[in-house]
């Protein structure tokens, strides 16, 4: 067990820490833009006039991507579904309007493959890793992606010997906080709730933490170009070195 300190919060007993992945361990700015972009240009081909109000739903604007908007957090689905609403509004069935959509989010992914390679590790991410490991904490990955994205994260970054359980959206689980989901990872983990900590960039890590009572919810602000704020959570950080961590053993004869 550690004690894990970030910015004054203070978190003891803790035997393990599960990240969420795009803006808090991986960069994924720059590769999600450039995919809103995608799917809105091949959307516009075929229904004219939606890429902008697309662009918008998706949470892109001149500047940058929005850390809290639709690419930044939804699933592919809630993405899916959204694109076909704007697309129904110009007078398509909505069978119709989803068919369209599937097939511009299927070929966006064929140009736009391999999306490892195009999100980065923050700085400071694989350190962290490593200073958790080596007080015999374990480490879970929960995130709104794919699981087929998830697991091809941690083989392209090597991580498999310091991620010992992760998981993304799949089969019944719709949603990063579909009831379950982070009770599998639990289990994968075989750790407690109560002595495990939540580190991720959006609302819904709170609710997961919430949801599975677990030890708090620690907010990384700073892995968009636009900082965020996330006030729910029970504690923050605006890089991934902030992170203090000891083992309560040497915190006791220290």
């Amino acid at each position: 067990m550690a004690t894990i300190c970030c910015n004054g919060a203070v978190f003891n007993s803790i035997e393990a820490v599960i990240f969420d992945k795009d803006g808090t361990l991986a960069n994924s700015e720059q590769y999600l833009r450039t995919l809103a972009q995608r799917r809105a240009q091949l959307i516009d081909a075929q229904i004219p006039g939606v890429q902008e109000p697309l662009l918008l739903a998706f949470g892109l604007d001149s500047h940058c991507l929005q850390p809290t908007g639709l690419m930044a957090v939804g699933t592919r689905l809630e993405n899916e579904i959204a694109a076909a609403a704007y697309i129904a509004e110009t007078g398509c069935g909505w069978m119709e309007a989803l068919e369209i959509a599937r097939s511009a989010f299927a070929e966006a992914d064929v140009s736009l493959s391999h999306k490892a390679r195009y999100t980065p590790l923050l700085a400071g991410a694989e350190d962290l890793l490593h200073r958790l490991r080596a007080v015999g904490i374990k480490i879970g990955l929960l995130s709104s992606d794919t699981l087929e994205n998830v697991e091809t994260f941690v083989q392209h970054y090597q991580l498999s010997s310091l991620i010992q359980g992760y998981l993304g959206v799949h089969g019944p689980f719709l949603t990063k906080t579909s009831p379950g989901l982070i009770e599998h990872l639990l289990t994968v983990l075989e750790v407690s709730p109560q002595q495990t900590l939540m580190i991720g960039d959006a609302l819904s890590d709170v609710q997961v933490a919430r949801q599975a009572r677990l030890a708090g919810c620690v907010a990384m602000l700073g892995g968009w170009s636009t900082t965020i704020t996330l006030p729910q959570a029970d504690g923050f950080i605006l890089s991934l070195q902030e992170i203090q961590v000891s083992s309560m053993f040497s915190s006791m004869f220290s």
